[in-house]
């Protein structure tokens, strides 16, 4: 599997859809690790976050007849959110299937962007089961949210952006969910800066990759809630982004909820910008980390800026 390939085919496939987001150096954090620490702004994605780069790529391989029929797919509510607004780009009809606790903010966007939207199990491993079934069922198209070449193939473009922006990058912060994230933006820079150290960061509430790596097999294991909902629950069964994870990811940083709150709050006051609760997971993962940094090009992913206002509300 060639993911770097298929990382370059996307970015030439998705360029005229997407936006090239923001590098940005941080004299704050810098100071703070004594490092040189660079936030890569996701957030400020068209529908707000790195998961339009995925589902558009995947979009773009589909005939109009495809789309016409009906796509599919399953999210905690970024994916859906790209996958709907992509529709809207090409014309087409989306059903997104969610978990019951799926967030309501995260949710009216999906609607709003045009998308059906339908409530199923209370994990996301069950609901992405339930979602590729049903598209089977209907003869309609299923668009996984991670466990998909494609999907991982747009994700990475965020590292051809990386390398053209930094000549030596040394550390990168990647939440961690399922693994389509970390593994499109491994599989390119491994290519291009094989010393690069790539960290996953994950909840401790939500953990499931990490503690399946460490098991040698996919884990069907229950997930505490957490407010980083774009990295909870399971892993989809067979997919291709655990050998991925296993072959690329170097280590893996899990933070608590109180510090996934601190971060995000001194994110917001430090860099003026609004950022979700996985985002502020990898910020936690890189100050927890900050001694062994000193002196080397650090980024971290921004991945998305989609938190309710109740959610925010009660962080601040």
């Amino acid at each position: 599997m060639d993911i770097a390939k298929e990382v370059i085919a996307a970015a030439i496939r998705i360029r005229p859809y997407i936006r090239k987001t923001i590098l940005e150096y941080s004299p704050y954090y810098s100071r703070l690790t004594e490092a040189n620490v660079h936030f890569k702004l996701e957030n400020l994605q068209h529908t707000g976050s790195f998961k339009l780069r995925g589902a558009m790529n995947k979009m773009l391989s589909f005939s109009p007849a495809q789309r016409d029929r009906g796509v599919v797919t399953a999210s905690t509510g970024n994916h859906g959110a790209a996958v709907a607004y992509g529709l809207g780009k090409f014309g087409g009809r989306a059903i997104v299937f969610v978990p019951q606790n799926a967030s309501h903010g995260k949710l009216q966007v999906i609607e709003d962007l045009g998308a059906e939207v339908h409530h199923f199990g209370g994990d996301t491993a069950d609901t992405e089961a339930h979602a590729r079934k049903f598209a089977e069922q209907k003869g309609l198209t299923y668009i996984p949210p991670y466990n998909d070449v494609q999907v991982i193939g747009g994700q990475g473009t965020i590292a051809v952006e990386l390398v053209n922006e930094l000549s030596r990058i040394d550390t990168v912060f990647v939440a961690l969910g399922g693994g389509g994230l970390i593994s499109g933006i491994a599989g390119y820079l491994k290519s291009n800066q094989p010393w690069v150290e790539i960290i996953g960061c994950s909840p401790q509430n939500s953990q499931v990759m990490i503690q399946s790596v460490d098991a040698g097999q996919i884990l069907d294991v229950p997930s505490l809630p957490t407010i980083s909902d774009g990295t909870a629950g399971g892993i989809e069964p067979g997919a291709v982004t655990f050998d991925l994870c296993r072959q690329w990811v170097d280590d893996y940083e899990t933070v608590t909820e109180d510090e996934i709150k601190e971060y995000l709050r001194e994110f917001l006051q430090i860099q003026h910008m609004l950022i979700e609760g996985s985002a502020a997971v990898a910020i936690a993962a890189m100050v927890k980390r900050r001694h062994r940094l000193a002196g080397k090009n650090v980024v971290v992913i921004i991945c998305g800026a989609n938190i309710s206002l109740e959610t925010l509300k009660t962080i601040l």
